[in-house]
């Protein structure tokens, strides 16, 4: 196998105990009991249901030019792309969704003529969240004979970045299911085309809107994340909005989170610091363990963290009431069925009708999304008369994709202070409106009630010149 000596070795450069979605397998794992409810903030309400309307339709097709040029994963008839995804480890429940969501999207392509007259054939591997394994399906479906002309998803921080030099020698170009800060440096992430905000960026927003409008008088705020990547890159975007704003960090529990160690010094310094907010970069389990545990030690404040911090499934375990009081949700793209959007509308819609029965749940929108992003950069590369792997690379230099309202618009050509993203959105969790039941055809939400009407954007992030990652391993 070509790149598999060179991939282990880069591998060997990446290890690190925590990333992207880090290690977490069990959000039902607390059982300490949570202080009663408090109300959530009086402004905050319930979104309406969504529905789509009946003349909503997938997005038109682009007319190919006469001739298309093409290399590896396409033919006359196919185009041929690829998720790496994590379908059974610690992540597998809610990307398992994501991929659904994606299949979803290209089935409905498909019955709308493909794109440019070619089907989607979308080639699932599954990488159990284990970096060698990821490296061994991304060599096979970087094989110029048999492999794909680009990556939908790329599921990890670290299982991206040890296909990162890959995906230059190959010319092949992948949509990651990671946050990083990094990605955007076009020195690391050259063939990565980050969707949405990063971690850091999503960090600062959320430590400047919280501090501005949930905590009354002085904040004092407490950190605590995985090691890694995607730890302490979130880590480094609170701290950073922290000192912009005159905040003291009482506790820095940077790194200091390791799945499967005990957490008690975590906690104890939590608790013992005077923290009033804490900003969290773990994953749900080990969210709830902190929360129950400084719960019962008598800790009563604000929770926010990163995105994969939290699984709206929590609601089903007893920290429901300490969630709905005390949490706030950080996100990249709008929750199910939140927001009046164009985008929520069709996904919905469209849903409905390819997996009616299965539960609801926020996952679906980053696939969908996901499928969007690869679909727009397709068009374009076949509305330019090149598919192959070049092509496509440089239809998404070139391509700011269009998420209907899902989540903010992305770009990727050009200098990145002018296409980063920089935008997130905060939701209230309201625990009376979940239904863990709840499905698909069925309606419901996963208790997260949009706040500001739409995405946030601190004006410390809105100034921030990006010149590389927060956070950098070693």
């Amino acid at each position: 196998m070509k790149h598999l000596s060179k991939l282990l070795a880069i591998l060997l450069a990446f290890t690190v105990v925590a990333v992207a979605c880090s290690s977490d397998d069990d959000t039902s794992s607390s059982s300490t009991s949570a202080p009663a409810a408090t109300e959530a903030p009086a402004e905050t309400e319930a979104p309406a249901e969504t529905e789509a309307p009946a003349e909503t339709e997938a997005p038109a097709e682009t007319e190919a030019p006469a001739e298309i040029i093409y290399d590896h994963g396409v033919t006359e008839d196919t185009i041929k792309i690829g998720a790496i995804a994590d379908l059974s480890g610690p992540f597998a429940p809610l990307v398992v969704q994501i991929i659904a969501a994606q299949q979803a999207y290209w089935d409905r392509v498909n019955a709308n003529g493909g794109i440019a007259g070619r089907d989607v054939e979308f080639w699932v591997e599954d990488n159990a969240y284990d970096v060698p394994t990821h490296l061994e399906r991304y060599e096979e479906m970087s094989d110029e004979d048999n492999g794909v002309v680009f990556l939908s998803q790329s599921t990890g921080s670290p299982h991206t970045a040890a296909i990162a030099e890959a995906l230059v020698e190959d010319g092949l170009g992948a949509i990651p299911l990671s946050w990083y800060s990094g990605w955007p440096d076009p020195a690391f992430g050259q063939n990565v085309f980050e969707s949405y905000t990063n971690y850091c960026y999503e960090a600062i927003n959320a430590v400047d809107y919280l501090a501005t409008n949930v905590i009354e008088g002085e904040v004092k705020l407490a950190v605590l994340s995985y090691p890694g990547e995607y730890g302490q890159d979130g880590a480094a975007g609170a701290k950073i909005a922290a000192e912009a704003l005159g905040i003291e960090v009482v506790y820095d529990g940077e790194g200091a989170v390791v799945p499967g160690a005990d957490q008690t010094p975590v906690i104890t310094g939590l608790t013992e610091s005077g923290a009033n907010l804490v900003w969290v970069t773990t994953g749900p389990s080990l969210l709830a363990e902190l929360m129950g545990g400084a719960a019962a030690a008598g800790f009563t404040g604000t929770w926010s963290g990163n995105s994969p911090t939290y699984n709206y499934m929590l609601l089903a375990t007893a920290l429901a009431p300490m969630l709905d009081s005390s949490y706030y949700q950080s996100t990249y793209v709008l929750t199910w069925n939140a927001g009046d959007t164009p985008g929520m509308a069709d996904m919905v819609s469209a849903l409905q009708e390819a997996i009616p029965d299965d539960p609801v749940s926020d996952a679906y929108t980053i696939g969908w999304t996901e499928a969007m992003a690869a679909h727009q950069i397709l068009e374009a590369a076949a509305a330019a008369g090149d598919l192959t792997r070049a092509g496509v690379i440089a239809a998404a230099n070139a391509t700011t994709v269009d998420y209907m309202g899902l989540a903010p618009n992305q770009g990727y050509g050009g200098e990145v202070n002018d296409y980063i993203v920089r935008e997130s959105y905060m939701f209230d969790i309201q625990a009376d409106l979940f239904d863990a039941a709840a499905t698909i055809s069925g309606g419901g939400s996963t208790g997260s009630v949009l706040m500001n009407g739409g995405p946030i954007v601190s004006d410390i992030t809105a100034a921030h010149v990006y010149e590389g990652a927060c956070f950098t391993a070693g």
